[in-house]
């Protein structure tokens, strides 16, 4: 295959998860280059995404570029990618996957019980509000959006006691040393997605389809698909106060633990969990259905 472009935003993070992607695809004899992309979502910063057209903000100039010919794959934080690809595109693979969790960081405050009555704490995703001020309803939660090095400036300049980043990130750019916590699922589910890396081609490069197959790491594929599957059930979106996450038990059966909340705090949060056997991505797909039913009947199970 003659090169191979990359679309990518151009943040240090999206570049440095292409640049993952150019690695693994030249270790296997490819030619590879990057098309450097400003997307929508990037630019808008005064305002929250859930107010201003939700995840396909950092996808749709990416889709572009694919669809005028410009690049032939696009490298996507999985979290960031709409439940519900346009017509005429697809995910080719869903690389293995980083550590999930959502992670404190904090220049004095070594976890979030630590933080005093009343403090700081940003972040700009409804469910990270909705999973906080279920956990410490005295907590000022602040909005706070840019890419990732923006937020630390923003908390190390002391606009926040706190911030609510995902772990990923910070560990793909050498920067697991300003973690203070790792949240553990009890206490911070997981973004449908979040840690995974997602590649987007045309729906008619078969030839990609292929040959991007063998980045794929299945595992973790069919845990995001079972993810994918409870948000699109719920018509997830960033406006939505939406948790899912899915492991792997040693019976080889795939659990996925979700949950609902009000980002005002004013009704409690909804969780449930369901496990079944996910030997394809009908099977994953079908139990984050059947975890999203048990969402909206209000956790009964």
């Amino acid at each position: 295959m003659s090169n191979i472009v990359i679309a990518t935003r151009e943040s240090r993070l999206a570049l440095w998860q292409a640049e993952h992607v150019q690695a693994l695809l030249q270790e296997r004899g490819h030619t590879v280059s990057l098309l450097g992309l400003t997307t929508t979502g990037d630019q808008i910063l005064d305002r929250t995404l859930s107010k201003v057209g939700g995840k396909g903000l950092f996808v749709k100039e990416l889709e572009l570029a694919l669809e005028e010919g410009r690049a032939d794959i696009a490298v996507h934080s999985l979290k960031d990618v709409p439940m519900d690809l346009p017509e005429g595109f697809v995910l080719a693979c869903v690389l293995e996957r980083e550590d999930p969790r959502d992670a404190l960081v904090s220049s004095r405050y070594e976890s979030l019980d630590a933080l005093p009555q009343g403090a700081v704490v940003g972040t700009s995703s409804l469910r990270r509000v909705a999973l906080l001020r279920a956990r410490r309803p005295d907590l000022r939660i602040e909005p706070l959006r840019g890419n990732l090095d923006t937020r630390l400036r923003k908390l190390d300049e002391g606009q926040y006691d706190a911030i609510v980043l995902a772990a990923a990130g910070l560990k793909r750019l050498g920067l697991e040393g300003r973690i203070r916590v790792a949240f553990d699922a009890d206490t911070m589910l997981p973004a449908a997605g979040q840690g995974a890396l997602g590649i987007e081609v045309r729906a008619d490069r078969k030839d990609l389809i292929e040959l991007l197959g063998s980045l794929a790491h299945r595992g973790d594929w069919l845990s995001t698909a079972a993810e994918r599957a409870v948000s699109r059930a719920m018509g997830g979106s960033c406006s939505m106060p939406l948790a899912a996450h899915a492991r792997w038990q040693a019976d080889g059966s795939l659990r996925i633990d979700a949950a609902w909340g009000d980002p005002e705090g004013n009704t409690a949060l909804v969780k449930v969990h369901a496990l079944a056997a996910a030997g394809d991505f009908a099977q994953a797909e079908a139990l984050g259905e059947h975890a999203a039913e048990l969402l909206r009947a209000g956790g009964a199970h």
